[in-house]
């Protein structure tokens, strides 16, 4: 199993040189050590490490947290801030970047471990995610087969008609596509699954519902009923209007 590239931003010498130790000895492989921000955004450039240990607090002009945001901005790594300040401003402006994980100096070489452990596996995961979902939206961005879509069930990518949506449901970092066989959860937002979708044959009904115009039976403000008439879906009032609007009411 290969190492994990480790960088480490710390202005103190003697608490850098422990932490590297204990590093080597979890089976780390330490890429460079930073005591100022700038020489932490520069290092993090050059050797892209798979993690960054970052010391909020760093002498110079630029602290660790604006260091973090910097690196963020170039390059999507995991950060850790190291930190002997737990004050609620402090951790406030940290929760901004992001950061996989906050550990409280002095700390345990068991915590460092799991805290690495845990911001490296949850890093992989939202890699896989996005790579999923990116190649999903290529698929579905092909505008040589319009009015078909393909979703992920069971490690398959499955061809889905359009024709055949009846509506999509929001639920939490997932959409749920609800055909008239099927059910298909991917990973996705409303936003993203609206702008893929016919807009021509789609509304958006609701903050957690889109439709397929032609699927509507009945509308009894404020509710509409899918055709089958087994669902029965909440009217926004944001979005009442546009709705109307497109359904042909006389």
């Amino acid at each position: 199993m290969s190492k994990n590239n480790i960088l480490v931003v710390e202005d103190e010498a003697i608490v850098s040189k422990d932490i590297q130790q204990s590093l080597k000895k979890l089976g780390y492989n330490i890429v460079g050590a930073a005591a100022t921000g700038e020489k932490a955004i520069e290092l993090a450039m050059k050797h892209k490490p798979d993690l960054v240990l970052m010391d909020i607090m760093l002498k110079g002009d630029m602290s660790g947290i604006e260091a973090a945001e910097k690196i963020k901005e170039n390059i999507k790594i995991p950060v850790i801030y190291l930190t002997a300040y737990a004050d609620e401003n402090t951790l406030a402006k940290a929760k901004v970047t992001e950061p996989y994980g906050y550990i409280i100096k002095p700390f345990k070489e068991i915590d460092l471990h799991t805290s690495i452990e845990m911001a490296l596996y949850k890093h992989t995961k939202e890699r896989e995610v996005i790579k999923e979902r990116d190649f999903l939206y290529a698929l579905v961005e092909n505008k040589d087969d319009e009015g078909v879509i393909f979703v992920k069930s069971n490690s398959k990518l499955v061809k889905v008609n359009s024709a055949d949506i009846l509506f999509v449901e929001a639920l939490k970092d997932y959409v749920v596509i609800n055909t008239i066989a099927a059910k298909y959860t991917i990973h996705s937002t409303m936003k993203d699954i609206q702008k893929k979708l016919p807009a021509k044959e789609f509304q958006r009904v609701h903050r957690s519902y889109i439709v397929r115009l032609d699927k509507i039976i009945t509308i009894e403000q404020p509710n509409l009923v899918i055709e089958g008439g087994k669902k029965l879906l909440p009217i926004g009032g944001s979005y009442k209007e546009e709705l109307f609007k497109r359904i042909n009411l006389f």
